[in-house]
């Protein structure tokens, strides 16, 4: 009887490295370079072919990409490597957010398991992204879904910028974002997204520090859940009851007047502040009681927090801490000073006018204040008589 022989090729002979090679030979038979902690492997040939794959790779290896295994043409993978390297660029440079980032890296792993990471970019088809749709669609609403298919089309358009593609990506009209009249029906079906007044209140007289001082600066200055988490003590007046810090997401310079409630609270708040575990967050308003910083790429402790007060409090599960500027939005603008609304909320436009205005009077501001203030604590049982309320607010100050 015959021997059987394995299946497996036989591990070449160890040949000689040459001198000054950065490569080495595996025991697998192979060429191969530690980089960043991880072997890499260059082929089972000769020497000088591993050594000129090892150079058309290096750059992105030591870069912390791993290259496409197949150079020839724009694949997904190429596209989405090239497309992140970029995109950690600006992070880096501070130009995007680093929770942007977080979301492009999401994307890209959706667009490689949908696509297939070796998929030529110049061979999809409508129909391909009409098939990324209905895998989106599955998992989120209308609203999620819309602001999906926006991030999803960024890649491409880059590329095309970028001139790795000859001609714009045609996505086709199955990937259109969700109409305004579905839109507009979601959010009828969702009912308010806003606290109203009562609900304010149980959640600041149940919350601890720090997250009564954070629920107050959401429904007081409209912040939000980032703008927390990078709020720099700098930023505070309390003494003079002002907060001037640009929102997170826009850059937008914003002031804001101060509550007595905020401002009380911010102070108790100060008062137990934990020490900071990283030098680096030593200026923040918030810390963590381990001392870390509040804002997080992956996951977000404010909405954590405020989710176990809601459930604790039994509200609505379908508000977050995010939904508080809802509520400045509504409440504020009813005072009839969208401008001074709009400072407040940080918003983007493109009004013409914004890049003219240079400031914003405190007397508008303090309005807006007063009036959200006043709808917030009128007294239970008064309904719409709110005057005692002001009446108490201006003698406070």
């Amino acid at each position: 009887m015959s021997k059987s022989h394995s299946s497996k090729s036989p591990v070449p002979s160890k040949p000689e490295r040459p001198l000054g090679s950065p490569l080495f030979w595996h025991a697998t038979g192979r060429w191969c370079k530690k980089i960043r902690g991880k072997q890499h492997y260059f082929g089972r040939g000769t020497h000088d072919e591993a050594l000129a794959e090892f150079e058309r790779q290096k750059n992105d290896l030591y870069s912390g990409i791993i290259p496409q295994d197949e150079p020839e043409g724009l694949t997904v993978y190429t596209l989405c490597a090239k497309f992140l390297k970029a995109k950690k660029e600006q992070r880096n440079n501070d130009e995007l957010a680093p929770r942007s980032f977080l979301e492009y890296g999401l994307l890209c792993n959706r667009l490689t398991k949908v696509f297939g990471k070796n998929r030529l970019v110049s061979d999809l088809r409508p129909d391909d992204f009409a098939k990324l749709r209905a895998v989106m669609a599955k998992t989120w609403g209308p609203v999620r879904l819309s602001a999906e298919i926006v991030r999803s089309r960024v890649p491409f358009n880059w590329a095309y910028k970028s001139a790795l593609l000859d001609r714009p990506m045609t996505f086709g009209e199955g990937f259109k974002r969700p109409s305004r009249k579905t839109l507009r029906k979601h959010k009828a079906e969702m009912g308010p997204r806003m606290f109203e007044a009562k609900e304010i209140r149980r959640m600041i007289e149940a919350a601890g520090q720090p997250l009564r001082a954070m629920i107050l600066l959401g429904v007081n200055c409209g912040f939000s859940n980032s703008d927390i988490g990078a709020l720099p003590i700098k930023s505070l007046d309390l003494e003079g009851g002002w907060i001037a810090f640009p929102r997170v997401k826009t850059g937008i310079m914003r002031k804001c007047r101060l509550w007595p409630e905020t401002v009380a609270a911010l102070r108790k708040w100060l008062a137990i502040r934990p020490q900071p575990k990283n030098p680096k967050h030593d200026g923040l308003v918030f810390l963590t009681r381990w001392g870390d910083c509040w804002a997080k790429e992956v996951g977000n402790p404010v909405c954590w927090e405020m989710r176990k007060l809601l459930d604790k409090l039994e509200t609505n599960g379908g508000r977050t801490f995010y939904h508080l500027r809802h509520t400045l939005q509504t409440i504020g603008d009813e005072c009839g000073d969208f401008l001074a609304v709009r400072h407040i909320m940080g918003h983007a436009s493109n009004d013409i006018a914004d890049t003219y205005r240079e400031r914003m009077s405190d007397a508008r501001l303090i309005k807006v204040a007063d009036h959200v203030r006043a709808w917030v604590f009128a007294s239970e049982g008064q309904g719409e008589d709110a005057e005692p309320a002001v009446v108490k607010f201006r003698q406070a100050r």
